[in-house]
């Protein structure tokens, strides 16, 4: 069921041209506050919004899930869609290389996307 999850974000963050889009599995980690991590980024405010709508109206309509709270619509430089297990971060490019989330969890079992197949 998770893996279902997270193939519907990224294909959502895909579908709305989300850049360098990443799961990262959590669940061998003791101190991660959920299962799964998904992040990508986007070059403008814009696309991180678009991205972040997109991502909760393809869960919702193919899933029938709601975030738990989401954080960050205000400035639209990071994003983050919160579903319990599953937590979203929809970067701003320069943020997210900023705060280098991914090497935070380097940990993680990671798995890459693209809208190449």
């Amino acid at each position: 069921m998770k893996e279902n999850i997270i193939k519907v974000i990224a294909d959502a963050m895909l579908e709305k041209k989300g850049q360098d889009v990443v799961s990262l599995d959590l669940r061998n980690i003791g101190t991660a506050i959920s299962d799964h991590f998904i992040v990508c980024s986007a070059d403008s405010t814009t696309n991180v919004l678009s991205i972040a709508d997109n991502v909760e109206f393809r869960v919702g309509e193919l899933l029938g899930r709601k975030t738990v709270r989401t954080q960050g619509r205000e400035n639209a430089f990071w994003i983050i869609l919160d579903y319990a297990d599953v937590v979203v971060h929809v970067f701003l490019t320069p943020y997210r290389a900023f705060y280098r989330l991914e090497d935070l969890w380097a940990d993680a079992d990671r798995t890459e996307f693209s809208d190449v197949q």
